[in-house]
């Protein structure tokens, strides 16, 4: 016979029932619980540490990291701190969050690129509509830039915008773990929260960017952060959001390219 620790050690390792119509079955979110490891309440609090740390990096880097070609630097660190926690605190499991890329996720990518693009239009011309809003700077400054800054800016966005993937998939991992290891929930409402609280944290990290328009950033960064989610939670693979977030964003800054050239023939 089994003893009570076995049964209810291999208990903990079951995965809750996933949500149907949304993920793939048979498929769930690694660390809650403990699949491929577990990490830990101490061990997130690293991992989220070394978020913070690499997002200060890309904001706050020193004089010698903003020239044409150093200012790639802060933008791997973004990345790369995060990852190297991830890797410390589960070295056995850190890959976890990386997943082999399937047919149908190549198609995912371009489907929530273009789903977000919609979205944050749509949500922009109804805040032009009840407020002022503020444009990111690094969308009006395209028009008086050289081409080879413009590359470089296309370039920069690939190790930023997965940093900003990491970003929002590690501290949504984390929540996950606290809400049904520690809270007790159930897993969909805590799917469910994790991803609206992504939502409000990615927002807030570009208040900065948009002037502190709270309502601004809320509307629209926060919504479209909840759309690159989504991706995510269907295929369990960062690479997946990462690539749907790289072509949002790219066809948005050739977007501004082409309205630069209207505005400056």
């Amino acid at each position: 016979m089994f003893s009570t620790g076995t049964v209810q050690s291999r208990a903990s390792q079951a995965s809750p029932s996933t949500i149907g119509w949304l993920e793939r079955p048979n498929d769930d979110f690694p660390y809650y619980v403990g699949r491929p490891v577990e990490i830990t309440g101490g061990q997130w609090w690293i991992v989220i540490s070394a978020v913070a740390i690499g997002f200060a990096a890309l904001i706050l880097p020193p004089p010698f990291l903003r020239g044409p070609v150093t200012q790639i630097i802060p933008a791997i660190l973004f990345f790369a701190i995060p990852l190297a926690a991830l890797a410390w605190v589960a070295p056995s499991g850190w890959t976890a969050i990386f997943r082999r890329l399937r047919g149908r996720d190549f198609l995912l990518m371009p489907l929530f690129a273009a789903l977000n693009a919609v979205v944050t239009i749509g949500i922009g011309s109804v805040v032009m509509k009840m407020l002022t809003p503020t444009s990111n700077a690094a969308m009006t400054g395209l028009a008086t830039q050289t081409v080879q800054e413009r590359a470089l800016l296309f370039l920069k966005a690939v190790p930023q915008l997965f940093g900003e993937e990491l970003l929002s998939i590690l501290p949504f991992l984390a929540i996950l773990y606290w809400l049904v290891s520690k809270r007790g929930m159930s897993r969909t409402g805590a799917v469910v929260l994790s991803t609206l609280l992504i939502g409000v944290l990615f927002a807030a990290v570009h208040l900065p960017s948009y002037g502190w328009n709270v309502l601004q950033v809320l509307g629209g960064v926060g919504i479209a952060r909840i759309v690159l989610t989504i991706p995510y939670i269907i295929t369990k693979n960062i690479w997946v959001c990462t690539g749907a977030h790289i072509l949002n964003d790219w066809a948005f800054f050739g977007f501004a390219l082409v309205m630069a050239g209207f505005a400056h023939p």
